[in-house]
């Protein structure tokens, strides 16, 4: 039986269901309740049935995007917060307690960073380690451990975990393994494919893809069995086991803490979703010539990129990664005598801000901004050299990208 591709079953998903009018996407539902002309029928949601209460919790727009997001991922089921932090917050504070240990690369997103410190003063032991290498993950393991984090291509230096034997450890003790997609994105891989139990997306990212809505997902992949975890509150262990992660994080994280996504935004990323395969694709063939350019121009000291032979997980990055393709961030050092300040002030085209993911590229200098408040120390122990830039490649004509930074450096030199 045949069976559809990425872009098509995305494309059609609203539609695999009924939509309001015979409409193409599925509309925004900006109301704040639902009405029932049974109360019983409101009671019957409350108490587990599927329906709508009130929108803190779900509405039809987010319904819809979640069903768009776990189709990409393979999942069993989705929750949508209002940003990608929102989500990783839930996670970690709806699945732990005081008392618990995480052990989490440690090369993750600055603010991700900050979230697991906030942890530890709430009274979770947290332990990092350099997750591209899994026995350093087993080694740092207690008999207190309940989860294991990482990103799958960290940012900005592009570490890439040992994701394989990062889900071999947790499958052989019981752990839950949660995997950051957001550098990825399912159409670059499915964590599920080595192992995760959930995966968090940001869809802020390259699923949104377009810089204008902001929003986060934590997707069960269906592997995990939640039976036997200690932390599920009483109130969720109803219905099937499978069910009882997701429940528990979106009632604490939507119904408890108001991590909600709005339905405009909701609706932007679930239309901008239907690109993501077109998009990365762009994304991944720009950046990897950016980078050859980049890694032979004088004007540079080194280049961070998995699709280079010299990184040090090209190997891993070819086996896990679509074939070819090697996501769309780079690490850029720039030689010595070169300001990072001045040659970012020389780019036209390439843009000064943060985020990533936008079809627009973007740039900033990462030890300045977004790793300013971690410190010269920690930094230095995610190999953040004080002249990186992190470079999100957009998805505009190859040459007029490379122009643009061989003027730059070319002109940053010459002062």
């Amino acid at each position: 039986m045949h069976q559809n591709g990425f872009t098509t079953t995305i494309l059609h998903s609203d539609r695999s269901q009924s939509v309001e009018h015979g409409a193409v996407h599925k509309p925004m539902h900006p109301s704040s309740e639902y009405v029932y002309e049974d109360a019983h029928e409101l009671a019957a949601v409350f108490q587990g049935r599927s329906g709508f209460t009130y929108a803190r919790q779900g509405t039809p727009t987010t319904t819809a995007l979640e069903a768009r997001i776990t189709k990409m991922e393979g999942g069993t089921g989705t929750v949508s917060f209002a940003t990608g932090m929102a989500a990783l917050a839930a996670i970690f504070t709806t699945l732990l307690r005081r008392g618990d240990h995480l052990v989490s690369s440690h090369f993750i997103f600055g603010n991700t960073n900050s979230l697991l410190g906030t942890l530890a003063d709430l009274g979770v032991e947290v332990t990092t380690v350099d997750a591209t290498d899994a026995g350093q993950v087993r080694a740092a393991l207690r008999p207190n451990t309940r989860l294991v984090f990482t990103e799958t291509i960290a940012n900005p230096g592009t570490q890439i975990a040992d994701l394989v034997g990062l889900g071999e450890i947790c499958r052989e003790h019981g752990l839950v393994y949660v995997v950051d997609n957001t550098l990825t994105s399912p159409w670059l891989l499915r964590p599920r494919d080595v192992g995760a139990s959930l995966v968090m997306n940001s869809l802020s990212k390259y699923i949104g893809g377009h810089g204008h809505a902001l929003g986060g997902a934590v997707t069960d992949t269906g592997l995990f069995d939640w039976s036997g975890y200690a932390n599920i509150a009483e109130a969720y262990r109803k219905g099937a086991p499978a069910g009882w992660g997701l429940t528990q994080i979106k009632k604490k994280g939507l119904r408890d803490m108001g991590a909600t996504l709005a339905a405009e935004p909701a609706h932007r990323i679930a239309v901008g979703a239907e690109t993501l395969a077109l998009r990365m694709d762009r994304h991944c063939s720009n950046a990897l010539a950016l980078a050859r350019f980049l890694q032979g121009h004088a004007g540079v000291a080194k280049v961070h990129y998995p699709g280079l032979p010299c990184h040090p997980q090209h190997a891993r990055a070819a086996a896990l990664l679509r074939p070819g393709r090697f996501g769309g961030l780079l690490g850029v050092e720039l030689a010595a005598g070169i300001d990072c300040f001045d040659f970012l002030n020389h780019l036209r085209i390439v843009l000064n801000a943060t985020h990533l993911g936008d079809t627009r590229s973007l740039a900033l200098p990462a030890a300045h901004t977004i790793y300013y408040e971690m410190g010269p120390q920690r930094r230095a122990e995610m190999g953040i050299a004080d002249s990186l830039i992190r470079v999100s490649v957009g998805i505009e004509d190859e040459t007029d990208l490379l122009h643009d930074f061989d003027q730059a450096l070319v002109a940053a030199a010459s002062r």
